[in-house]
């Protein structure tokens, strides 16, 4: 099979932070329940001239600095972020080509929510190993979802983790280092409904009503079946995607070395570690970014390797879960091919 490997990861952030004690001002939740049990020491916050497709761009110009290559290389970039960007019914995918000068690529999205990062690798890698013309194929997600948090909807009140900013990764062709080594994804369409903007869609257009009633922010339609569903199926859902990646690519959960997963309330981040036999210090629990939508594994990437938790050697596993609702891994069997 050919070599699908991990050549560069880049992270892009907006200047200013949202602190803990603010998120508990805002949303009338104590502070120290935010710090502990929402997990958040701070969030970045987007202003109006930082654009999910700039975010995208400068995330993007990181990767490729660590990859040493140069926009010009890159023959395909897929966007995995947030579906609330820059306009509506539109492509970010050739914008941020464009503001890269990535000439000769071409340029599409795929969108699953937070769960999107690992969909992208498994889309990229079953194409790269199909077309030989694909060699070096970008991957950037961004997310601007903290503009859609209503701090006074207690109904979301697992969304007041949300933070904003961008992350990239750089697949190559017959590159034997950082190798994926397996994906995998599971989706439930019984909890498609469950988390909506209620108003802007075809089922209830933008009027002034729906303006004034609130409606285009982010809201749960029915609570109780959300919580008694996923609490059935988050975690079995989480390690299967998590084995089944880890499988593919011949290894068990037990070889895992490191998890880079979506920012969630600490106690289930505590306990997804406990159920694959990982220490904390295995991860990096993102409390100075909260939730970035699908830019998540990036930063999770670019923090492990920072903080010397990634090693040559290692199994890493990226893995995520977004609404809708749909898990995913990838595996990465981490350095030169042993």
């Amino acid at each position: 099979m050919v070599d699908i490997g991990l050549a560069g990861w880049g992270t892009a952030l907006p200047k200013r932070v949202r602190t803990y004690e603010e998120i508990a001002a805002l949303s009338d939740i104590p502070a120290d329940v935010i710090r502990n049990k929402f997990g958040l020491n701070q969030v970045y916050v987007a202003g109006p001239d930082e654009q999910p497709s700039e975010l995208s761009a400068e995330a993007a110009r990181s990767a490729l600095a660590v990859a040493r290559m140069d926009a010009a290389d890159l023959d395909l970039i897929i966007y995995h972020g947030s579906e609330y960007k820059d306009f509506i019914v539109w492509s970010i995918a050739t914008k941020i080509q464009g503001l890269l000068g990535a000439d000769n690529a071409y340029a599409f999205e795929i969108y699953s929510l937070c769960a999107g990062a690992g969909v992208a690798i498994n889309a990229a890698r079953g194409m790269m190993q199909a077309d030989p013309n694909l060699r070096n194929v970008l991957l950037v997600a961004a997310s601007r979802e903290l503009d859609l948090v209503d701090y006074n909807n207690q109904r979301g009140r697992f969304m007041f983790n949300f933070g904003s900013g961008a992350g990239a990764l750089l697949l190559r062709r017959d590159f034997p280092t950082n190798r994926i080594v397996g994906t995998a994804v599971i989706t439930d369409p019984s909890l498609s409904e469950t988390v909506v903007v209620p108003a802007g869609g075809t089922r209830q257009p933008v009027s002034a009503q729906t303006v004034e009633t609130g409606q285009h922010t982010l809201d749960v339609t029915d609570l109780e079946f959300m919580r008694e569903r996923l609490g059935a199926v988050s975690m079995p859902n989480f390690i299967e995607v998590i084995k089944r990646a880890v499988e593919q690519g011949g290894h068990t959960v037990d070889e895992i070395d490191y998890l880079g997963i979506t920012h969630m309330k600490a106690s289930f981040h505590r306990a997804i570690l406990n159920e694959l036999g990982l220490e904390p210090r295995q991860s990096v629990y993102l409390k100075d970014y909260g939730h970035v939508q699908s830019a998540d594994q990036a930063i999770a990437i670019d923090e492990g390797v920072r903080q010397k938790r990634i090693a040559p050697g290692d199994l890493v596993v990226l893995a995520g879960a977004g609404t809708g609702y749909t898990w995913s891994a990838a595996a990465i069997e981490w350095g030169p091919r042993s």
